[in-house]
């Protein structure tokens, strides 16, 4: 339902306000009646998701047009609006009516701060006006942006249950350093499995480094990694029409695991995936 026009800009915030808090209450009321997981609107703790995803520097990207509905999160959590922005609390009503009611007589009100974290944006300052904007059905919004980059990625459907998953890839990262290129194609469906990925590499480069009596860094472990067993392995499998259902990766690290059980080996070869095929053609 298009917001209300009295003509009176003041009596229409108020209608705005009323519309906004029964919408964030059907909202909730939904997702009980649904069984619908209960974190699915609530806002995104800035701190907690940078803390996950792995902080490695920011940058300045100056006023920018920010679609509203990519806005998601918080750097202060008692805000009192939930992940659409949607107020929570009547306690924020004597400002958002304010706010509302500038926006409908079209007065000019300064951007928002924002932070930008892959595709989800955080509010540093201008809660209110993001909150109103979207209650009177702007798509967008001017706004001051700092991008902060992290290790892992954040799509648009991040949510606070994602966190601890996140953080196993984070940890992934931060143990075998792709460069981006190669660390886009390293991607597991169940995140708990980048932990034993991840050891799994450190093996590698533990018996190349006993092979050619030499020292190497992680950034060079992973790299050699990358290029001289993942991709080619990638190519067998590929060949060999066992790359099966998810990523390349979930193929590598389930036929790795696979092999060494059935071969006690860490060589690849026709055979030894031949054999592999054999093995998964039978269970």
């Amino acid at each position: 339902m298009p917001p209300l026009r009295t003509g009176l800009s003041n009596v229409d915030a108020a209608d705005d306000f009323r519309r906004a808090r029964r919408q964030a209450a059907y909202g909730r009321l939904s997702r009980v009646l649904t069984r619908e997981h209960g974190d699915v609107n609530v806002i995104l703790p800035f701190d907690e998701v940078v803390a996950a995803l792995g902080r490695t520097g920011e940058r300045e990207l100056g006023l920018q047009v920010v679609e509203l509905d990519t806005i998601a999160g918080t750097v202060d959590r008692r805000t009192g609006f939930d992940r659409s922005f949607r107020p929570t609390s009547s306690r924020v009503r004597t400002r958002w009516e304010r706010v509302a009611a500038a926006m409908r007589r079209g007065e000019p009100l300064p951007p928002v701060s924002l932070y930008r974290v892959g595709e989800v944006h955080f509010v540093r300052d201008g809660h209110h006006r993001v909150s109103a904007a979207r209650a009177l059905g702007w798509s967008d919004i001017d706004a001051y942006v700092t991008e902060v980059l992290t290790r892992v990625g954040a799509g648009r459907e991040l949510r606070i249950s994602d966190l601890p998953l996140k953080s196993h890839e984070r940890l992934f990262r931060e143990r075998v350093p792709l460069s981006p290129d190669r660390a886009g194609r390293i991607r597991l469906t169940d995140a708990h499995e980048y932990g034993s990925l991840a050891e799994g590499v450190e093996a590698w480069g533990f018996r190349q480094m006993q092979e050619r009596g030499e020292l190497r860094g992680r950034a060079d472990v992973a790299e050699a990694w990358f290029d001289h067993e993942f991709a080619p392995v990638i190519e067998l499998l590929r060949e060999a029409d066992m790359l099966g259902p998810g990523t390349e990766a979930d193929a590598y690290h389930r036929i790795a695991s696979e092999r060494y059980e059935l071969t006690r080996s860490h060589d690849w070869s026709d055979e030894i995936v031949a054999r592999v095929k054999a093995a998964e053609h039978k269970r």
